[in-house]
């Protein structure tokens, strides 16, 4: 454990309440303590450090300004909310971030009531601060609301139409602009560029106030400022920014760590406002630790690290995690295919992406937050000819839903969908589980659907994505590290809807969709223990279904067990689907393993399974009850 900072300042606030007690000087004096308290708590138990650093004095100006609970704050995606749940109440359990039945690490409704919004994907927050405005204005019993997003956010499709809805009702909300020019990667496209010029001449101290603040500036001063909005909303020519087009009352670029210009624009703001107000605020990610200042990605996400020196504490891997074998493994596709395009939204490195566009800086394609146009654009990529693969979170996937319906599958377009934290992913919790990607996907008509049980198996189907070209095709692999299975030189080409038998047995026959044959393995050990002959089966596909494959299995054992690692109304629900019709339900004893019909709050990833009832304990329990085999009666229980 690391020393714990010295906090004084801190040690008298409970909640924010707290802070209307304290002088402008004591809470610069907060702020100062309240980064020092982030980074301890994060080096015990790893996180999104880089953003939470980066909001701290902004975190603390909103609840000094604002009346929370009553005023809500919804802060985007929520990753940079650690120094918010440390003023509101919750300083004694930030060491539980992330960890079993500890803190989330984004906001969650039913932790506090000071989280008035849960989040974890990006650009909703505009959208339900709206939400709160337009209550407030029906007459419930709620304050102003604030959004909090980021430069890379606001980039979203989401985002803008939320302020063009925000806009044109006119009603009385604050949107603060987070913009620090770092989101997950450096953000691209046209919004990062223009708010990069926005700002640029602009910052330093000098901002537009409300209306009237000005004439209460010293003559130079005033001035000043006076010529650097006029630069920043294009009054001279006429023109405005594009939030004041959008309706908004534009204010800034502030000093996001300036606690004296935020504590002036957020009362001003608050004092003047009738209708929508943008701030825009400039910020450092990582603001105030050294060692998450001169990082690339600004200590994005972290294991736990040492406070000193900011090395972090991160286990040596048994074997190539999955997402580094996908990139490399694209990089040799595309080393004898030309057409191979990479695309993915905002996640380079998540994604494995990144060794692709270092190989091929001209064929990679990252859009930005923006997984919706990501499909899209994809589709005009494959109907030219190209061949796109698309990498995305399966979580983050489920927002380019209706492209990959209308615009993929319905015009039948070979475009390859990488599904990458596919299963549960452990400390991001349920708002980043791949959960239901097998279900929405096999659901469609034209498209194919992979699942990896191992590293070797990912090779063989990124080598198969590349080769079909008779629609669109998918393939799923899960978070972390592979199982340390020696890697050939090259993927196969998979036959499509073929699975294969990695073991055969006699009495149960286990029949494994992706990555948890690993513990279907388990199982099995557990079974023979007991005197159990078990077949183990990998299918490989969801669609096409092996049917040659799973008849011979259901004919020839006592009872069959599906098991993936998705929701309900997936992989097994198709086998029972393809058998009810073929009026083959009678022929064996079949049950479906699959995840429970609830959200499964974060723990490590094989907490995670127990907790859904996927462990091999209870693989084996389900075979034992399916086959009618007394385990009580046996040499060694399950």
């Amino acid at each position: 454990m690391t020393d714990r900072p010295h906090t004084p300042t801190l040690n008298r606030v409970n909640i924010p309440a707290d802070l209307k007690g304290l002088t402008d000087i004591e809470l610069k004096m907060l702020a100062d303590e309240l980064r020092s308290e982030v980074v301890s708590a994060v080096s015990e138990t790893g996180g999104h450090l880089g953003s939470s650093l980066g909001v701290v004095e902004m975190t603390v100006a909103l609840h000094a300004v604002f009346n929370t609970p009553h005023d809500k704050i919804v802060w985007d995606v929520g990753h940079q909310c650690y120094p918010h749940k440390i003023l509101t109440g919750r300083r004694d359990r930030i060491r539980t971030l992330r960890q079993e039945g500890g803190l989330s690490g984004f906001t969650k409704r039913a932790e506090s009531e000071y989280d008035p919004f849960g989040a974890a994907h990006s650009s909703t927050s505009i959208s339900a601060a709206l939400g709160f405005a337009t209550a407030r204005d029906l007459g419930q019993n709620t304050g102003d609301a604030i959004a909090v997003i980021g430069d890379g956010s606001i980039s979203a499709g989401m985002a803008y139409e939320a302020m063009n809805n925000a806009g044109s009702e006119g009603r009385r909300m604050f949107v603060i602009l987070n913009d620090n020019e770092m989101s997950i990667a450096p953000p691209v496209g046209a919004m990062s560029k223009y708010l990069s010029g926005l700002g640029a001449e602009a910052f330093g101290g000098i901002q537009k106030m409300a209306e009237g603040f000005e004439d209460a500036l010293p003559g130079p001063i005033r001035d000043h400022a006076r010529r650097a909005r006029q630069l920043v909303t294009g009054a001279v020519g006429g023109s405005a920014t594009l939030f004041e087009e959008l309706g908004f009352e534009y204010m800034g670029p502030i000093d996001g760590h300036d606690m004296g210009q935020l504590l002036t624009v957020l009362r001003a703001a608050r004092t003047r406002a009738t209708g929508p107000v943008l701030i825009h605020a400039c910020t450092v990610k990582g603001k105030g630790y050294g060692p998450a200042e001169g990082s690339d990605d600004k200590y994005h996400g972290v294991a736990k690290f040492d406070v000193a020196t900011g090395t972090q504490k991160k286990s040596r891997p048994n074997a190539p995690s999955y997402t580094k074998v996908f990139g490399e493994t694209l990089v040799k596709e595309a080393e004898i295919d030309s057409g191979i395009v990479g695309i993915t939204a905002a996640m380079p490195s998540g994604t494995g992406m990144d060794i692709f566009g270092k190989a091929f800086p001209k064929r990679m394609f990252d859009v930005g937050i923006a997984e919706q146009h990501a499909v899209t654009f994809a589709a005009g990529l494959a109907a030219s000819g190209s061949k796109p693969f698309v990498a995305i979170y399966s979580s983050f996937l489920q927002r380019g839903y209706d492209q990959i319906v209308h615009d993929v599958a319905l015009q039948n377009l070979p475009v390859r969908f990488a599904v990458d934290r596919a299963g549960l992913v452990g400390a991001d919790g349920p708002t980043h589980a791949g959960a239901f990607d097998i279900g929405y996907l096999a659901a469609l008509p034209n498209m194919v659907v992979m699942a990896a049980a191992d590293e070797v198996e990912l090779m063989h189907m990124v080598a198969t994505a590349a080769a079909y070209d008779d629609g669109p095709i998918a393939f799923r692999y899960p978070r972390g590290e592979g199982e340390g299975m020696e890697m050939p030189e090259r993927g196969e080409v998979l036959e499509i809807g073929k699975g294969r038998v990695v073991q055969d047995g006699s009495d149960v026959a286990l029949l494994s969709f992706g990555a948890h044959l690993g513990e279907t393995r388990r199982a099995a050990q557990l079974l023979e223990a007991q005197g159990v002959s078990v077949t183990i089966a990998d299918a490989r596909f969801a669609k096409p279904l092996d049917m040659g494959l799973i008849r011979k299995l259901v004919k020839s054992h006592r009872a069959v067990i599906t098991i993936e690692q998705g929701s309900v109304g997936g992989f097994g629900a198709m086998v029972l689907q393809t058998l009810a019709n073929e009026g083959m339900l009678g022929d064996s004893q079949l049950r479906t393993m699959t995840l429970p019909d609830r959200f499964i709050d974060q723990a490590a990833p094989d907490a995670m399974y127990a907790d859904g009832g996927l462990s091999a304990v209870d693989i084996a329990a389900m075979a034992l009850e399916a086959a009618g085999i007394d385990a009580s009666k046996s040499k060694t229980k399950v």
